[in-house]
């Protein structure tokens, strides 16, 4: 019984997920015009979806002793430069997360 309805379940979840990525090759196919909003939303909504990572990974900082915001502080400032120096998103996450794990565990 756990299985089938487990099984079921996932069979479901792929079968929305594969609908919801294939939605729109079929109702904006070669032939139309894909609406500007559709447009618009697709250059404005990847900076907003990282701000609100952004805000998400930050709201649970403590201020109340140095260890609390330091190394999250610290490794913010290495993301942001690490960005801004190499324009490459995957390399100043990575370096970002290592220098943030490196002083929670070692130093702080």
């Amino acid at each position: 019984m756990y299985n089938v309805h487990t099984w079921s379940m996932v069979a479901v979840i792929a079968l929305v997920t594969a609908a919801l990525r294939f939605l729109p090759f079929i109702v904006f196919n070669g032939t139309r015009q894909t609406p500007k909003i559709i447009q618009k939303l697709g250059r404005i909504l990847p900076y907003a979806i990282m701000g609100m990572l952004v805000v998400y990974c930050l709201k649970g900082i403590s201020f109340s002793s140095l260890s609390g915001f330091l190394p999250t502080l610290i490794a913010c400032a290495v993301v942001t430069v690490l960005y801004v120096w190499k324009r490459n998103t995957l390399v100043s996450i990575i370096c970002g997360t290592v220098c943030h794990m490196v002083l929670v565990q070692l130093v702080f």
